[in-house]
């Protein structure tokens, strides 16, 4: 298998273990509790604590799991144009993936699309806001050489984002795929394009910001790629 199949390889598994756990964890916890707050919590930390687990033991091949992620390197030139779509693609897939999975495994409909709404400027602006941040925590954090703690900051910052705002999904891909989940993890396709707008803004502002603090480039992009 060659580098870049490898690659997608991991983004394809990793994002596709991430949603199952969003999603399995939501339809779990339902099951346990009706107080929306101890819900959240555990959504929230068992969100936090896989990522951290698929980056520390996928970060060797690739762990972006995140097409912002992913576009934002491809910017810095850490990757190349059409490793770039690969692994978005792979991404998505993955997501969607890790939705069916996560529904058969409590005995649902492998598909069934979201009726949740969630819409509205202040959701609008803290997909911005989580979205920028986000990528602020991955690329400072590498930058300031020390990328073996990637997954950690990362963790705790999803892990946060739950909490700190009124959403915090900051992801296209697990957008994308909690759409095809009717849960409490889920979210009704009319409400997606607002969110991947949203990203994407946060995504542009995130890069001009590590640009900002970080201006050696092409360094960046280096130690993206080791």
């Amino acid at each position: 298998m060659n580098g870049f199949a490898r690659k997608a390889l991991a983004e394809f598994l990793g994002t596709a273990l991430l949603v199952a756990t969003v999603v399995g964890s939501g339809i779990f916890v339902t099951g346990l509790t009706g107080d929306p707050a101890l819900r959240l919590l555990t959504n929230a930390l068992v969100t936090g604590a896989m990522l951290v687990a698929l980056i520390v033991a996928l970060g060797p091949v690739s762990a972006a799991f995140n097409p912002w992620v992913t576009l934002a390197e491809r910017i810095f030139g850490a990757i190349r144009t059409g490793e770039a779509v690969g692994f978005a693609v792979a991404q998505t897939v993955g997501g969607i993936a890790g939705t069916v999975l996560a529904n058969l495994m409590f005995s649902r409909p492998a598909i069934a699309i979201s009726t949740h709404a969630r819409t509205g400027s202040g959701r609008w602006l803290s997909e911005g806001l989580t979205t920028f941040g986000l990528l602020l925590v991955v690329f400072g954090v590498v930058r300031s050489g020390r990328r073996a703690h990637v997954g950690y900051a990362v963790g705790c910052y999803v892990t946060a984002s739950y909490f700190f705002a009124a959403t915090g999904f900051s992801n296209a891909a697990v957008t994308i795929a909690r759409m095809f989940s009717d849960t409490f993890a889920g979210i009704a396709p009319r409400s997606v394009p607002g969110f991947l707008v949203a990203q994407l803004i946060g995504t542009v502002a995130a890069v001009a910001a590590v640009r900002a603090l970080y201006p050696q480039a092409r360094e960046l992009a280096v130690e993206l790629t080791r």
